[in-house]
């Protein structure tokens, strides 16, 4: 929605106008990854993210056609990294407008940049970005204690140091959230409660795109700030879009150099420009 003052010009009334009016008939083509093979979380991720999703935003949900079931540590997400890097690659022949990895550990985020000249959120990236506009403190709540370090990693990477004040494992599988019962939303409010507490947060951020379902009822018991990065990926990845930005291939993501992949690889090697 655009907000004019009363002082702005007649031509810029009409640009706005024009522009909106674009911006209204495009039909943007979201390219949503989620980096395990498990199809229902797949489907599960897709209605989360449709939900939050402008009415002319299609969101085309895919997974790797290899790799783990769910990610819990640092091996399972090695194969994680070169499904995306493989789904990215596939999409270049119908031309996502952006696109949003849906898993925490943001894996394959660099590829996918470089595989792509649109846009490409990871979920923990952009739900950092996302409480650190809502609270001057958060904390992360996520799955398996073991992965907390991956979340503090990407933290400092991130540059989030000063706003992160803490990362909590639950000790939750992450097939287990596709239930999303009773006792499972026990187990992360709990853990988010205390990490408030403890930590001294005004903002939690869910470690886990199969806790996407799950924000709205967590919202609406503990009173602050729940971020789902599924859903912030995808509303930054809109306006990016809209704004006509993309990745930039100067420098570090410029399109992947030209060689041949062996073996199961094979059909991942970048082809020879024409």
């Amino acid at each position: 929605m655009f907000i004019l003052g009363h002082f702005c010009p007649v031509w810029c009334k009409n640009f706005v106008s024009i522009v909106t009016k674009v911006n209204q008939e495009h039909t943007m083509k979201l390219l949503l990854i989620n980096p395990n093979t498990s199809a229902p979380m797949t489907a599960a991720i897709a209605k989360g993210a449709q939900a939050v999703a402008s009415s002319n935003t299609e969101i085309i949900a895919t997974q790797p056609s290899f790799g783990p079931l769910s990610i819990e540590g640092h091996y399972d997400e090695a194969f994680a990294a070169a499904g995306v890097a493989e789904q990215v690659k596939l999409a270049a022949s119908w031309g996502p407008d952006a696109v949003v990895l849906a898993c925490f550990g943001d894996p394959g985020l660099e590829a996918a940049r470089e595989a792509t000249s649109a846009p490409v959120l990871g979920i923990a990236e952009a739900a950092f970005h996302a409480a650190s506009m809502l609270a001057t403190g958060f904390s992360v709540v996520t799955t398996m204690t073991r992965t907390c370090i991956i979340a503090e990693r990407l933290v400092q990477r991130y540059g989030f140091e000063h706003q992160c004040r803490g990362v909590h494992g639950t000790d939750i599988a992450v097939l287990d959230l596709e239930d999303g019962g009773e006792e499972i939303i026990g187990q992360i409010e709990h853990a988010a409660r205390e990490a408030l507490s403890r930590d001294r947060s005004g903002a939690i951020v869910l470690g886990c795109a199969g806790m996407t379902t799950l924000c709205h009822t967590l919202t609406q018991r503990l009173g602050v700030p729940v971020i789902d990065g599924v859903a912030v990926a995808v509303k930054f990845a809109e306006a990016l879009s809209a704004l006509g930005l993309g990745t930039s291939k100067h420098g570090d993501y410029a399109t992947p150099l030209p060689k041949v992949y062996t073996g199961w690889a094979a059909p991942l090697g970048w082809p020879k420009a024409r």
